[in-house]
């Protein structure tokens, strides 16, 4: 026994352990996400075209970060346009260069997305406001490193 409480310590979780619990997270996480884009019209693509959106992201850009083909990007892209959630313009350095840019329409609908992620929301309203600190210091810890090659 140990500490003041008089519980046992806590063995260290091993590393696939924490891989899987990730994955599991991850994977819950993004059919929240789903589900929530689709009340909206969007496929999860669509969505995650939108949330990568902060500012302006060339076309390969995008491709880079949903891992996939250039190609696949546009047809993406097309729709959303046409939609007028996005727009496309001339990178300012380069102009043959497009980037995609959020319109307010689309910013909005990313918005409400995200706000109509109910078990997401849920899950986190479990943890007090110590553990949401410790959570999102843990995350800004690792973000780093997992997204260093994206």
């Amino acid at each position: 026994m140990s500490g003041k409480s008089g519980t046992a310590p806590h063995a260290a979780p091993a590393k696939l352990q924490l891989l899987e619990l990730l994955a599991a997270i991850g994977t819950a996480q993004w059919r929240d996400f789903a589900a929530a884009a689709s009340h909206y019209g969007l496929t999860s693509t669509q969505a995650r075209v939108l949330a990568q959106l902060d500012g302006p992201v060339p076309m390969r850009g995008l491709a880079k970060l949903l891992v996939c083909d250039a190609s696949n990007v546009t047809g993406i892209v097309d729709r959303l346009e046409a939609r007028e959630l996005v727009r496309r313009e001339p990178a300012p350095t380069d102009r043959r260069v497009k980037n995609v840019v959020a319109t307010d329409a689309g910013r909005e609908v990313i918005r409400r997305v995200r706000e109509e992620m109910q078990a997401t929301h849920g899950a986190l309203d479990t943890l007090d406001e110590a553990e949401s600190a410790t959570l999102y210091a843990l995350l800004e810890r690792l973000r780093p490193t997992m997204e260093k090659d994206a």
